[in-house]
């Protein structure tokens, strides 16, 4: 089936604001001729149809919040939804899921779901870019962003703070005695992703350590496998390292089972820290040190900002806490 064409490709190909186009659509402010004439024509180029039913509807609710996930597999991002569930539902509301894996621009989907009335209010896990022309179109919407965010940008978020997190993650390692602490990051268009690499390279670096190259891998995501196969690369080194510290517990997890496949012990051999505390991380043999995110309360309070933007409220945006959570893998 033949993708529509969004509304931000009309604002695009126009050369204006999505505001702007959804002025034109809904006829809801005055807006200039030449203007006019620019975003008509790139509706009628791009063949783009906006959502009648969401236009009658411009001043009703929907009852519907938009969440959007970078990978709805993910269970890290699973635990946040069901929090954003237990609150919506508290409040009236049902909430919609958008899987944004693979996206490069992923808050069209949330605009397109705003102007089209198809949704009251978005609440974004995805790397939001930091575009001014889209930050300002944020800051005026009832928008809220959860563990990924834009530091400054008045776009009202929950999260905790990654980088002191990988900080006590790395500087618990260095505590037992580890000197080569290897690092398994993550795609770094998240910013939760570059925070917690700055955050191991400050542990080592107040340790008077430096940083080996050699021992920082980069997945392309956060899968199981992916894990597995940066712990083997780690392991072909010529000095492997005596410790690990993995950015999600999916990587840490998937890097366990690589070590024990190359009869490796954990942590007698190598010792592992993840991030995130899933489920999976406490009945996984050995349980997984760990940094505990609070994934719920993340989800809940995300969508309570919301619901106060909703509401006419401006949110002020929180830092909730982490937790080392020890257990048998370091």
């Amino acid at each position: 089936m033949k993708k529509l064409p969004s509304i931000n490709a009309v604002a695009e190909r126009a050369g204006v604001s999505i505001a702007t186009v959804s002025r034109v659509l809904n006829n809801s402010k005055p807006v200039g001729d030449d203007t006019r004439q620019r975003v008509e024509a790139a509706v009628a180029a791009l063949g783009f149809r906006a959502n009648a039913f969401g236009r009658n509807l411009a001043r009703a609710r929907s009852n519907l919040l938009f969440v959007l996930v970078p990978d709805v597999a993910n269970p890290f991002y699973a635990q946040i939804v069901q929090g954003v569930e237990s609150v919506a539902r508290q409040r009236g509301y049902k909430i919609v899921l958008a899987d944004t894996s693979g996206e490069t621009a992923p808050h069209t989907t949330g605009l397109d779901a705003l102007y089209d009335r198809l949704a009251d209010g978005v609440i974004s896990l995805a790397p939001l870019g930091e575009s001014e022309p889209v930050l300002q179109e944020l800051r005026r919407l009832p928008w809220v962003a959860c563990s990924e965010f834009v530091p400054d940008a008045q776009v009202p978020y929950v999260s905790i703070d990654h980088r002191q997190a990988a900080i006590d993650a790395v500087q618990y390692l260095l505590n037992r005695g580890h000197r080569r602490v290897a690092l398994i990051a993550a795609d770094e268009s998240f910013r939760w992703a570059r925070q917690r690499h700055e955050g191991y390279a400050l542990a080592l670096e107040r340790a008077g350590l430096a940083v080996d190259p050699a021992l920082v891998r980069i997945a392309p995501g956060t899968d199981f496998a992916m894990g597995a196969q940066e712990a083997g690369a780690l392991l072909s080194l010529q000095e492997p390292p005596t410790a690990v510290f993995a950015v999600s517990d999916t990587l840490a997890i998937g890097a366990i089972k690589a070590f024990r496949r190359a009869g490796r012990r954990v942590p007698q051999d190598i010792a592992v820290m993840g991030f995130d505390n899933i489920p999976l991380s406490e009945v996984f043999e050995p349980g997984l040190t760990t940094i505990g995110q609070p994934m719920r309360e993340l989800g809940a309070a995300a969508t309570e900002m919301l619901l106060e933007r909703l509401a006419g409220g401006e949110p002020v945006s929180r830092t909730l806490p982490h937790t080392l959570l020890v257990r048998e893998s370091a």
